[in-house]
């Protein structure tokens, strides 16, 4: 049977994915999604306490904002999700995607010398096909059905599907422990009463000290009420600052990393003479404000009580996109004792537990991974070589302008950089390659594109140990900029010089009307 043929597909149904369909439209895509619904990682890797970690006025789409925006308190997950939906519903998004439709391989066929000319990327829509894409519609892999596009987006991000498991030496691995070892992937397909029942009156260690981490901890110190719980505890790592709330010392958050004035003491890629004198003599202020908030959360809450300050300075957890909002009841239930803390550099299974490097032991019923998603073994499950080459780029996905790799010829990536607010990312950057693929503008050479990537990768080394994230948020208003100049918009969208300073930046500034 001949493959079927179209124009664009879209590989994934979350936020990234939605975006990318609406403002590719017009080419009416297909969407290959692989579960049953939208939503992506907040369907299929949330707990039942999952939230927003931003105000939602924060994290929504331009042109459709939320009926409640103002509202101060953070949404769960099962809100985002009807938000999403009600989105892809008003614009009519839901027609393009296949659901149940799991993409298993790509096979480019376009032709090898795609570029136009010495060095130059070549248009993204040639009028011919340039991607075999097979889709498996069912669990029975002999369903396997092909199709040919001139462009391919893929949206399935870095996170959920695959986990990110630990390995182990020889009978130091789970196959040794007489309790059950599970990942929160496992742990989110549980409903309310099976996740309370797998962990009340058992002893938990929880392996990571992420936001996933956080929220499973309260779930377990909620479940474990009465004389008869038993706490949980925490294995970390490596430590990372926390906040309680938006607001430092009475000032708003946004103040200190998140307006354009505050974004011009980080440096920045390809920024000139004048640009890079002033983060040079701002830098000072760098550390300022990073000891302001250091201070605040040092006496907001008991880091030091339960020896958890991190050994390194807030901006570098900021930089990276680490920084975790707190459930409120995370430290009252630390104080009672029903969640602990073990520092450990290694840690391997025994029968009864966890050991760690300095000798200690702990015994556990139950070993939950808090330990991330593989989201390089996602790509190279579908990708062909020799593109898998070159996803891992000194640990970071190599794209210009967080969207197109050079090398991958007719395709393009939304949803593999990060911000505070990946949805507002992600849909500017749709925005931006709907009118690439229009063809209103054109791609620099191949050269000047990695040379781009290269330099941001060298801004976020200079920013924090933790740059192998790829986070973008300590220049996102400039980065932002650069999308707008380029799709013909003017880079500075506020209405008055005071709001420009000093006011942040909202989906709502990059509405095409404004």
């Amino acid at each position: 049977m001949a493959p079927i043929s179209s124009k664009i597909a879209i590989i994934g149904a979350g936020i990234s994915g939605i975006a990318a369909a609406k403002q590719l439209a017009k080419y009416e895509p297909m969407v290959f999604e692989a579960s049953d619904s939208i939503g992506g990682v907040w369907k299929h890797a949330s707990f039942r306490t999952t939230k927003l970690q931003t105000p939602r006025c924060d994290y929504e789409f331009s042109d459709f904002p939320w009926p409640d925006r103002d509202n101060s308190s953070f949404p769960s997950y099962v809100e985002i999700i009807d938000y999403l939906h009600s989105y892809a519903n008003h614009f009519d998004v839901l027609k393009f995607v296949k659901f149940r439709s799991k993409v298993v391989e790509l096979r480019y066929i376009g032709d090898e010398n795609h570029r136009e000319g010495k060095g130059e990327y070549g248009r993204l829509m040639t009028g011919h096909p340039a991607w075999e894409v097979a889709v498996q519609t069912n669990d029975d892999f002999e369903s396997i059905e092909r199709y040919t596009f001139e462009f391919v987006v893929v949206c399935i991000g870095k996170y959920g599907d695959i986990p990110k498991i630990p390995t182990f030496p020889p009978k130091q691995g789970p196959e040794i422990f007489k309790g059950k070892v599970l990942h929160t992937l496992d742990y989110c397909k549980l409903n309310k009463e099976e996740a309370s029942s797998l962990v009340k009156g058992k002893s938990v260690a929880i392996v990571g000290y992420k936001k996933s981490g956080i929220d499973l901890a309260v779930e377990c110190a909620e479940a474990n009420q009465g004389p008869n719980g038993k706490a949980c505890t925490m294995v970390i790592r490596t430590l990372h600052w926390t906040v309680p709330h938006y607001t430092i010392w009475g000032l708003p958050f946004y103040l200190f990393y998140s307006t354009r004035s505050s974004q011009y003491i980080h440096e920045r890629p390809d920024q000139n003479s004048l640009r890079a004198l002033m983060c040079l003599l701002l830098s000072p202020m760098r550390r300022v404000v990073s000891k302001i908030i250091e201070s605040y959360l040092l006496w907001k809450l008991p880091y030091e009580k339960h020896g958890l300050k991190p050994e390194h300075p807030f901006h570098e957890d900021y930089a990276s996109c680490q920084m975790a909002i707190l459930p409120e009841k995370f430290f009252p239930e630390a104080d009672e004792g029903r969640i602990k803390f073990k520092k450990a550099s290694k840690w391997w299974f025994y029968e009864n537990g966890l050991q760690f490097d300095d000798g200690s032991k702990l015994e556990a019923d139950i070993v939950i991974c808090a330990t991330g998603y593989d989201g390089k073994k996602k790509l190279e499950s579908i990708l062909p070589q020799p593109f898998t080459s070159f996803l891992d780029y000194n640990g970071v996905m190599p794209l210009y302008k967080s969207t197109i790799n050079p090398m991958f010829p007719n395709m393009a990536f939304i949803g593999y950089v990060e911000t505070v607010s990946n949805l507002q990312t992600a849909e500017l950057r749709c925005k931006w390659l709907a009118r690439l693929v229009d063809d209103r503008f054109k791609l620099p050479s191949v050269e000047n594109m990695l040379g781009h990537i290269e330099k941001e990768v060298e801004v976020m080394k200079r920013t924090t140990r933790f740059y192998k994230r790829q986070c973008i948020s300590t220049y996102i208003i400039n980065h932002n900029d650069e999308l707008c100049e380029e799709m013909g918009w003017n880079s500075w969208r506020k209405n008055s010089w005071l709001s420009e300073a000093f006011s942040p930046y909202t989906s709502q500034d990059y509405d095409e009307d404004n």
